[in-house]
């Protein structure tokens, strides 16, 4: 019997707890397509990724164009010759794949061109969503965009518009 009343005891400050919390969701999809700066940022980045894989693909072109131009000479080149093709096609083939780590790596140059963009604005809208979960006494947000474990969440804890009004782009 002291187990019983103990484990009802149990459930009902669980469901006293779980009632006392609050919970919103926010589409952050959503609001960063409706930040202009955000939009802005993503088509510099867009054009830069474009102008820098340009240039990896222009010299893997021409290690590819000196390779054919190897097999086809090949039995006409002595073996010295053939050495010094055979290196500087393998030279060619490292700028490429060195440029490419360069621009397009962990740390490379687009990594850190989206940190210096990107950065300043995620932390504003953090900020704002810290400020709105705060002011409405939120003590957890999840983002609707992730599909994460968000089966359904309604409308009406959505705070995607209210973030934007904060940040001052009234939707």
């Amino acid at each position: 019997m002291i187990k019983k009343l103990t484990l009802i005891a149990v459930m009902i400050v669980t469901t006293m707890t779980m009632s006392a919390q609050k919970f919103a969701l926010i589409d952050m999809d959503y609001v960063f397509k409706n930040i202009p700066a955000y939009e802005r940022a993503n088509e510099q980045l867009t054009q830069v990724s474009k102008k820098w894989q340009a240039e990896v693909d222009a010299l893997t072109t021409e290690a590819q164009t000196m390779y054919k131009n190897y097999q086809n000479e090949v039995v006409f080149l002595s073996a010295e010759q053939k050495k010094a093709r055979q290196d500087a096609i393998m030279e060619k083939e490292k700028q490429a794949a060195e440029l490419k780590r360069q621009y397009f790596g962990p740390e490379g140059e687009l990594f850190k061109k989206r940190t210096a963009l990107m950065n300043p604005i995620q932390e504003e809208v953090y900020n704002a969503v810290k400020d709105v979960s705060e002011m409405r006494g939120y003590q957890l947000v999840l983002d609707r965009s992730s599909d994460e474990g968000i089966i359904f969440g309604s409308p009406k804890i959505d705070i995607s518009d209210e973030v934007l009004r904060k940040l001052g782009y009234a939707n």
